[in-house]
């Protein structure tokens, strides 16, 4: 009796054995395709690359091949975006010697994306409220790229979903680039944030991947462009809307700075607009401009481009630069100005001689990633099965989601800036490891992304600026 007990006991913890393995390796292979596409960056300028997949109609959406089909690509899907904006810019930290306190920034912000809720702050007091983990993450940033990919990868491998996907930029960037270097060689010029330009990443992955396109010993160049996405994105220590005169805190480009010097000599090439305080002079008594503050984003553009082509001429490159990554997501935001100046810099002469030319060439193709980065993004999408499959169900909610991380004033120690972000000491005299809630992740609102960012979106990311208009209470 007690045998035949214990033989059904046994068939029992064998029956619940085998289902709750059954049930660990159908969690393991669960499919998130209903949920959300994840697209990351330090700040708004991700947001073209959301723009590209947006807008994307590249591919036969039956077979996946490339090939327009007079349907988008991702139609269907919808997107959970997130800002680091307390933490950016992101291309400080290595030269502040931080690179694993950036990583850990990165990271913390993948584990957002897969948690299942964010904090609203509603009198005074945080409410938590629901959201849904993403299927994959896009990492719309080159300097996040640059540093983490692998740890971000060996991350998502952790996840429950074996499948989860990681999409980088810079071999997207990389492979436009060699594209059009197949067709017309000369030398690439790369253009990222100065974190970026450290990490070697570009001119390691055109290099690797160089062989396969049939070219050898590429030329390439590299400009950190200190100070243009932090302008672009209002960072108070390189850009201020109201500065009439050079203030204190400045970070960017100046006479004085010896890191980032405006030279002179070179004034007449830099051509900076000094209308409306776009270019803030301090003067001394005699009326002399001793220093002056770059204030606007075209003006950083200006600056960061004359110092490209000087580095090329002063170590004189062979080519001239017909190709130029534009490898920060922010800088697409200024792809108008950056190609008029590249014309302005060409037919640039003095005494009869054209300063640029053994340098430049007379059409210079600019790359931006973000559409590549789209496509690479389709391609896991299809590849993987991951599409939504919720089309037809109109009861389902696909509305995206904008999210922004936001300095956590409760957190004493945290220092601010007169606009209430973290100051550039605090920011990078942090340590990693100590395991703090910096930051807290919130919707888009009107007080955390200025009006003026909006108009700017609305102008150059219409697609983007829909859906915002329609998570961001106070938008039209």
């Amino acid at each position: 009796m007690y045998k035949l007990i214990f033989m059904k006991a046994f068939q029992i913890l064998l029956l619940l054995l085998v289902f709750g393995l059954t049930s660990i390796a159908q969690k393991k292979e669960v499919k998130l395709n209903n949920n959300p596409i994840g697209v990351f960056d330090s700040g708004t300028g991700g947001l073209t690359v959301l723009e590209a997949m947006l807008t994307l109609d590249a591919f036969n959406n039956v077979t996946g091949k490339p090939g327009a089909d007079g349907k988008l690509d991702f139609a269907g899907e919808y997107y959970q975006y997130l800002a680091d904006q307390a933490n950016m810019p992101y291309g400080n930290y290595a030269a502040e010697l931080k690179t694993d306190l950036l990583k850990e920034h990165i990271l913390k912000n993948m584990k957002f994306f897969l948690q299942q809720k964010f904090v609203t702050k509603e009198n005074e007091s945080w409410i938590s409220q629901k959201k849904m983990p993403v299927k994959m993450i896009i990492l719309a940033c080159n300097t996040a790229t640059a540093y983490a990919l692998p740890e971000v990868k060996k991350f998502s491998q952790s996840f429950s979903n074996a499948n989860f996907p990681v999409v980088g930029v810079i071999e997207a960037g990389s492979k436009a680039a060699l594209d059009y270097q197949k067709k017309q060689q000369g030398t690439i010029g790369v253009f990222a944030t100065a974190g970026t330009v450290a990490s070697n990443g570009y001119p390691l992955t055109l290099n690797a991947m160089a062989k396969s396109y049939g070219l050898n010993n590429l030329s390439i160049v590299s400009q950190g462009g200190v100070g243009l996405a932090e302008s672009i994105d209002r960072d108070w220590s390189y850009y201020i809307d109201s500065a009439k005169t050079p203030r204190k805190g400045y970070k960017g480009p100046s006479y004085k700075n010896e890191n980032y010097p405006i030279d002179t000599a070179l004034l007449e090439m830099y051509h900076f607009n000094k209308s409306y305080n776009q270019l803030l002079c301090e003067f001394d008594d005699k009326g002399t401009c001793t220093d002056v503050q770059i204030n606007e984003p075209a003006n950083y553009v200006r600056y960061h481009l004359v110092s490209l082509l000087e580095k090329m001429r002063n170590n004189k490159v062979a080519q001239p630069m017909n190709t130029l990554i534009l490898g920060c997501t922010h800088y697409p935001y200024m792809k108008d100005t950056i190609q008029k100046v590249l014309v302005e810099l060409y037919n640039y002469q003095k005494n009869g001689n054209y300063r640029y030319r053994n340098v430049l060439a007379n059409k210079v193709q600019l790359i931006d990633p973000a559409v590549e980065t789209a496509k690479a993004a389709y391609v896991v999408l299809h590849q993987q099965q991951l599409k939504n499959t919720l089309l037809s169900n109109k009861n389902t909610d696909l509305s995206s989601q904008f999210f922004i991380a936001i300095p956590n004033t409760s957190l004493a120690e945290a220092s601010l800036q007169p606009d209430g972000w973290f100051t550039y000491q605090y920011k990078y005299g942090r340590v990693a490891g100590a395991e703090k809630q910096y930051v807290q992740y919130v919707p888009f609102d009107t007080k955390n992304v200025s009006l003026a960012t909006y108009d700017r979106f609305k102008k150059v990311l219409p697609h983007v600026y829909k859906k915002l208009s329609g998570a961001v209470i106070g938008l039209k």
